[in-house]
């Protein structure tokens, strides 16, 4: 698949454009704010953030610009918006805003679905332990609580798309983890 054509899906609505999208710019996002941050955890905050208001703007994208550079600029924004109310130290809450929410399609399972479902409990429980926290948390409400995204981001306090993202991004380490786990064991 090439970037114009998974943007062009997911402006459609494709849950696979998305993964493709999510693939190839993860690293550079990630490593955008990796540098400005200097602190693995902000930048993979600031990283889910971009995608999750990426994904829920992608129809607002032209294709003149870099589709790299867009998401680079949304991830900037972001960050900049973060300091600025750090720096300003007003703990409010964003407001309530009433939004269109983009639905990303839980559809028929992905290869990490099926991954994860292979494996036993106890050697599955063993591979999500080794998740940072935050990940473990969505994996854990989602699969073991079957809690549904809007539940589980008010659960989290956090916008439903981050959620979206947040597993996304959860799933696809674990799977890591797991083929890591039955390589080495083969």
């Amino acid at each position: 698949m090439e970037v114009n054509e998974a943007i062009a899906l997911a402006k459609d609505n494709n849950q696979l454009a998305f993964n493709f999208l999510l693939d190839n710019y993860w690293n550079d996002v990630y490593g955008f704010q990796l540098k400005r941050t200097e602190n693995e955890n902000d930048a993979e905050d600031i990283t889910i953030q971009t995608f999750s208001k990426a994904f829920d703007k992608i129809h607002t994208y032209k294709e003149e610009y870099v589709f790299k550079t867009w998401l680079i600029t949304i991830s900037k924004n972001i960050h900049v918006d973060l300091v600025r109310k750090h720096n300003s130290s007003i703990n409010s809450k964003t407001k309530d805003v009433d939004e269109e929410i983009y639905s990303i399609a839980d559809g028929s399972p992905t290869k990490e679905d099926e991954i994860i479902r292979e494996q036993n409990l106890a050697k599955l429980l063993r591979d999500i332990k080794k998740l940072k926290p935050h990940y473990q948390e969505v994996i854990q409400l989602r699969f073991f609580q079957e809690m549904s995204y809007k539940d589980i981001s008010i659960e989290l306090d956090e916008p439903i798309n981050n959620v979206k993202v947040k597993l996304l991004r959860a799933k696809k380490l674990l799977a890591g983890i797991i083929q890591k786990s039955n390589a080495f064991n083969a």
